[in-house]
């Protein structure tokens, strides 16, 4: 296959003249025809193997990943080069789907993003049987693994589409995945024959460290002196990022947190804010990072420990993607093993007390026994806990596990939609003087785009406002909210809010199978990946660069040279050849005499006898001196 072709492709885009590490061998095996499975490290570059191809070969490339804001993100990038890029999401409107759908039939798309719940969706099954399919690409794709970090039942209806499209190629991808993920995977994505591309999960700029603390704060704030350059902190808990991003900018570092729970427009901007380096510091829950390109991250702190070793890899993998010496710190407690301990019972809740938030969920949604099939409820979490006293922590992982086993979909990824209403009359709203160019514009275009806004509440788009006004989304979610302000408007800006469906109508809780596959098993699982994350901390004689890819399955015989516990290795190495040096020179100090000497006549050098012994043992293997019935003596010229 000639690679002059994908060479071309990737320099017009992406300015780039050479492939790099693996991705001309993913992209050779998915364009002859070959179910593919491709394996690269954070920052290896997965996106040029599936986006080249694409535009090199006829038809729509579809594209399946679970971050409806990774999507976004990558269309966007994608529209800014002039490539036919869509994305499907749960906010759009069905005509938007439809055209969109309509153009992949009729071959005006390029690539197509999708979340992998529209698979199941009646309308895209339908389109997508007169649809040109190049090839299926599935990324995050150790999702669809029950031996997976991050199982996502959603994703096995991805071997469904491969029955209407036979002999379309897929190419999965992902960044971490053992070795029974890897089998799991190409079993489950009917990989026609197994074919792995793997590119070594070693990442020699960086660091990897792990320091035990008192005070994670302190301690964060002490190594953010010490680094230059832009840097993400990660946590476990929402309320911790803005603790930490107010504590930094209280000693003059510039700092912004991020986390699911703030709206869409604030999430961008703080993400820009930090891109463009207008704040270095970035405090994150894990929703934070995925897609993420900035090259100069020199450190990634995590002040509290992931679940798993491969999440931890991933975050802490965002690190110096441009080459240069960075640093991975994770901060332990002084009792984090019993931190990490409390998640198994956190993370699978006894199973009477799953089923009773079965039964309260629909009491809070009214849906009566032998009813639900089918219905999507908006499911506002704080009211439902606050109702019927629980608290998110157990009431999360108990809805998926429900999910699990086959009841109930949860999904916080869905977004609500922008409302508005107008709150002066038509007459009234034309008399207003004091309105910007850019004000005017935009009610203009709003006028003109819908109606009964005066009336009611509507349903606004600002992607579609953006479109006809020029003005940056971000921008016009600012002017609404002066109108607001200012009694114009009454204006809800759009926002994450949990959505349940119900997948076969609602039983008796008494009624309830949770499998073992889906609880016991995946219990087992977890403990495992926790035991894991436990022995990485708490390891402080083998090099962490080796043990991390060690359970990646990846053999390594040299040391990093530079993580903490390498360096600490390094200096006792460097202490006992010392010591070995002094005690050394003491014997032959000793011996020179010519007679024979016992070990206690030297017993003044080391009174405790160990590092004596030793030397003398030592030295009695170089030959340097002689042992005569329990007397020593000197055997090499002064």
């Amino acid at each position: 296959m000639e690679q002059s072709k994908y060479l071309g492709i990737l320099k017009e885009y992406w300015g780039y003249t050479q492939f790099r590490g693996i991705q001309w061998e993913i992209i050779e095996s998915i364009c002859s025809g070959k179910d593919t499975l491709g394996l690269m490290p954070t920052g290896g570059g997965k996106s040029v193997t599936f986006q080249v191809p694409a535009l090199a070969m006829d038809g729509v490339c579809i594209v399946i990943t679970p971050l409806i804001a990774l999507m976004k993100d990558q269309v966007d990038h994608l529209r800014k080069k002039n490539i036919r890029a869509y994305a499907i999401y749960g906010t759009m409107q069905r005509n938007e789907i439809l055209t969109i759908l309509d153009n992949a039939v009729l071959g005006g798309v390029t690539l197509l993003y999708i979340s992998p719940e529209r698979l199941t969706s009646e309308l895209f099954l339908t389109k997508l049987k007169h649809m040109h399919v190049s090839f299926i690409t599935v990324d995050e794709a150790h999702c669809i693994s029950q031996w997976g970090y991050d199982f996502r039942p959603s994703y096995l209806a991805i071997a469904k589409i491969r029955k209407i499209k036979p002999g379309i190629p897929v190419l999965a991808l992902t960044a971490t995945a053992t070795q029974a993920t890897i089998n799991d995977i190409q079993e489950k994505l009917a990989f026609r024959k197994e074919n792995v591309s793997r590119m070594s999960f070693e990442r020699k700029n960086i660091a990897y460290i792990v320091r035990q603390t008192k005070d994670k704060l302190a301690e964060t704030m002490k190594i953010l002196n010490a680094v230059d350059g832009t840097a993400i902190i990660y946590t476990h808990n929402r309320e911790k990022t803005k603790e930490y991003a107010e504590a930094l900018a209280s000693i003059g570092t510039t700092a912004t947190f991020y986390h699911a729970g703030l709206d869409p427009v604030t999430r961008s901007d703080r993400q820009v804010l930090w891109q463009e380096d207008k704040v270095k510091v970035m405090v994150a829950t894990n929703a934070f990072g995925m897609g993420i390109d900035k090259p100069d991250v020199r450190v990634v702190i995590h002040v509290d420990c992931p679940d798993s070793i491969e999440e931890y890899f991933q975050e802490a993998g965002r690190a110096g993607r441009d080459g240069k010496k960075s640093y991975a710190v994770l901060l332990r407690g002084l009792h984090e093993n019993t931190t990490l301990d409390k998640r198994i019972a956190n993370n699978f809740p006894e199973k009477d007390y799953i089923k009773k938030v079965y039964e309260h969920v629909a009491y809070f949604l009214q849906v009566g026994v032998g009813s639900g099939y089918g219905y999507t409820f908006e499911f506002d979490m704080d009211k439902f806990c606050k109702y019927f006293k629980h608290f998110p922590l157990n009431v999360k992982p108990a809805l998926s596990i429900l999910q699990m086993a086959g009841y109930i979909e949860y999904s916080e990824e869905e977004v609500s939609f922008t409302r508005m209403q107008f709150l002066v009359d038509r007459d009234d709203l034309y008399r207003l003087k004091d309105m910007t160019e850019n004000e005017n514009n935009l009610v203009t275009t709003i006028l003109r785009c819908y109606s009964g806004l005066f009336a009611d509440l509507t349903r606004i788009s600002e992607k579609l406002l953006s479109q006809k006004t020029g003005i940056e989304e971000s921008q016009i979610y600012l002017i609404l909210k002066g109108l607001s302000k200012r009694n114009i408007i009454r204006f809800i800006p759009k926002k994450n809010i949990p959505h349940i469906k119900y997948l076969q109508n609602r039983v008796v809780s008494e009624e309830i199978i949770i499998p073992k596959n889906v609880y016991e098993q995946r219990r087992k699982l977890f403990e495992m990946r926790i035991n894991a994350m436990k022995y990485y901390i708490g390891n402080d004689k083998f090099c962490r660069s080796k043990t991390l890819l060690r359970y990646f399955g990846e053999t390594k015989n040299e040391d990093c040279g530079h993580c903490d516990v390498c360096i600490r290795n390094n200096r006792n190495d460097k202490e006992q050849k010392t010591t070995y040096c002094n005690i050394r020179n003491k014997i032959i100090d000793c011996l020179k005499d010519g007679k024979g000497h016992k070990v206690d006549e030297m017993r003044s050098i080391d009174p405790n006898y160990v590092e004596l012994n030793h030397t003398l043992m030592k030295m009695l293997n170089d030959e340097e001196i002689i042992n005569n019935d329990g007397s020593y003596f000197l055997n090499i010229k002064l």
